[in-house]
């Protein structure tokens, strides 16, 4: 008798699961740790940047005031030649320290939008996922600095318009870029620590008016350093708006900056700011 035909076996397709079957046998490994953080910051960021879609009447009002600060502030002392300002024009050394000051008043009433969160139910429901309070912070601080960063297009574009005298260099505006969000990450983050201290949109407003302007006329975005009194000079040094200025006017304009310290004095100030507000998330959400 003839034996029975072997059994054939199984080839290499048969013991090993292709990869995509795989993975609707065994899901993927859930990213944890420190892994997790830049994915819920870019999450946050984007849910924040979803509003402009909805809304861009912020961005067309916030262009009016640094347009008449160079058209009429600008072209003024211009004319007078009244501030020292190492041979430039005054209004190629202003348009650096507008940029600076239209970001700032973007991020510095950031924290009017979080007790607003509050008041709505969000901010508890976003406490609750397994997102780190510093990524929801630092997600909106960096939604701020993108929105600062399109109010600074909107500037550039006005001051090439008026004859202000920048850099083309994409090395340059990169670095320009950098300065922006860093600077309007830090204001925006005070911004949510003055929240998480005050509790209310009234004292927050407040607040926020009564600081903008000394940071503002504190540094050195309308004159230079050495033109203020000593008191004033000690209060530049410790302000982040100054080493902003200082940055993009370096970088738009070539004239000599310190690039080292201010981008250093600008990240350790956006992430005291993230600690702190961060600090102060669980105390605004009760």
């Amino acid at each position: 008798m003839s034996e029975a035909p072997a059994v054939p076996r199984p080839g290499s397709a048969d013991l090993v699961h292709p990869a995509g079957l795989d993975l609707l046998v065994v899901p993927p490994r859930a990213r944890t740790g420190w892994r997790v953080l830049p994915a819920r910051v870019g999450a946050m960021c984007a849910v924040e940047l979803q509003k402009l879609r909805h809304d861009r009447t912020e961005l067309y009002t916030r262009a009016v005031q640094p347009a008449l600060w160079l058209l009429i502030f600008g072209e003024t002392f211009t004319r007078i030649k009244a501030i020292p300002t190492g041979g430039i024009p005054y209004l190629d050394y202003l348009a650096p320290g507008i940029i600076a000051q239209s970001a700032m008043f973007i991020a510095i009433f950031y924290g009017i939008m979080i007790i607003w969160e509050r008041d709505a139910g969000i901010l508890t429901k976003l406490l609750v996922t397994p997102t780190p309070r510093s990524a929801l912070i630092t997600g909106k601080a960096f939604a701020a600095g993108v929105k600062a960063l399109i109010q600074a297009v909107v500037v550039v574009v006005i001051a090439a318009l008026l004859g202000v005298a920048m850099t083309w260099n994409p090395l340059r505006l990169l670095g320009v870029a950098v300065a922006v969000v860093l600077g309007s990450a830090f204001f925006s983050c005070l911004s949510m620590t003055i929240a998480g201290i005050v509790l209310t949109r009234d004292r927050l407003m407040g607040i926020g008016q009564a600081i903008t302007m000394p940071l503002f006329f504190g540094s050195n975005a309308l004159y230079p350093v050495a033109v203020m009194p000593g008191w004033l000079q000690a209060v530049s040094k410790i302000n982040p708006l100054s080493y902003q200025v200082d940055a993009l006017r370096g970088l738009l304009l070539g004239t000599h900056a310190h690039l080292a310290l201010d981008y250093g004095v600008l990240v350790v100030a956006a992430a005291l700011g993230i600690l702190s507000a961060s600090s102060l998330l669980g105390r605004l959400a009760r």
